[in-house]
């Protein structure tokens, strides 16, 4: 695949990005480069093998949801200057 001029500023325009002209080019033949590399990877015969969307197999690292005794809420709001309904009470900082 060809890149063009118009490929690259529609792509500046896109990430905008002011591009100059040297850096145009070079734009232009790394994603030649890369597409070319792309065909390449296209040529191999991938027939019986699984699609992936990791490389490494993903396992839940999270631990189990389970409940348990909590603090009592006498013990937590023991120091606290103002308290109601054994909640701490702050002021109102909302109209």
């Amino acid at each position: 695949m060809k890149i063009t001029d118009e490929m690259i500023d529609y792509i500046g325009i896109l990430a905008r990005l002011k591009l100059q002209d040297e850096e145009k080019e070079t734009a232009k033949t790394e994603m030649e480069k890369i597409i070319n590399y792309m065909d390449t990877l296209n040529t191999l015969d991938t027939t019986g093998i699984e699609a992936m969307s990791h490389a490494f197999p993903m396992n839940n690292v999270f631990r189990e949801d389970v409940v348990k005794p909590s603090v009592d809420r006498d013990i937590i709001t023991l120091n606290a200057p103002a308290k109601k309904d054994g909640c701490f009470k702050v002021p109102k900082t909302v109209e």
